[in-house]
């Protein structure tokens, strides 16, 4: 895991204020005179592909903004199988529920090379005290947490697998603000919406055979209209 320290936060060619996600991320509202309240420096880690960031039950002292890549949290089932619960990007806080004096949920891991930043729960208390900027980007974050949630729950993981399959490219898509993606492995994918490797492959070449999905590893390219007209008639 590379680590990088950001002893300026606001200042500097690394500093939050030239950050491409800036407006996204946890910081975002911060003016700087609230980034004068920092006591700490941030830190910047690197993630290969596979690395995790943080395990289940991990007693949790920081949370972490994602710069770059994609993070998977993960829960593993008794029987070793693991369900992927959520997918996080650019922008995304990863170990929200740290904020509440929790232990973190899931374990976080890197799906493909990641940037996060850390940022101590104890710096977050105390701009959350100090300034009213953080309230709005948190609730905002909250929110995101929320709308992912009743994502995977009404759509990912309900109807059959080839309409699962489908609204997960649209909702990658979406997500990406593009119709071409970095599309998770077939694993991840049957992880994410609790089918088997296996049908997801069947499904994805179909698709393929049908024009509506390109992909050159790790890359996928949808025709977003020609998905949402298949689920159409599919859902009829």
């Amino acid at each position: 895991m590379k680590l990088i320290k950001i002893n300026q936060a606001w200042n500097g060619e690394d500093g939050c204020v030239n950050c491409n996600i800036r407006k996204q991320a946890l910081f975002g509202d911060l003016t700087r005179q609230d980034f004068d309240l920092l006591h700490l420096p941030i830190l910047e880690l690197g993630l290969s592909a596979g690395e995790t960031l943080y395990h289940a039950d991990d007693a949790a002292s920081y949370v972490y903004t994602v710069r770059s890549g994609m993070i998977k949290l993960v829960n593993f089932l008794p029987d070793g199988e693991y369900r992927i619960v959520r997918l996080l990007r650019p922008g995304d806080l990863a170990g929200i529920e740290a904020l509440n004096a929790r232990p973190y949920l899931n374990h976080a891991v890197a799906m493909q090379k990641s940037e996060v930043c850390q940022i101590s729960l104890t710096e977050v208390e105390l701009l959350n005290e100090q300034t009213p900027h953080l309230c709005k980007k948190l609730t905002a974050l909250w929110q995101q947490v929320q709308n992912d949630a009743d994502v995977w729950l009404g759509q990912l993981t309900v109807g059959a697998s080839g309409q699962r399959v489908v609204r997960l490219l649209l909702y990658l898509a979406d997500t990406a603000g593009k119709s071409e993606f970095v599309l998770p492995s077939g694993e991840d994918m049957g992880a994410i919406l609790a089918i088997t490797k296996e049908t997801v492959s069947r499904t994805m070449a179909e698709l393929k055979r049908q024009g509506l999905v390109q992909t050159e590893s790790p890359l996928a390219r949808i025709n977003y209209q020609g998905l949402e007209q298949w689920l159409k008639c599919v859902d009829q």
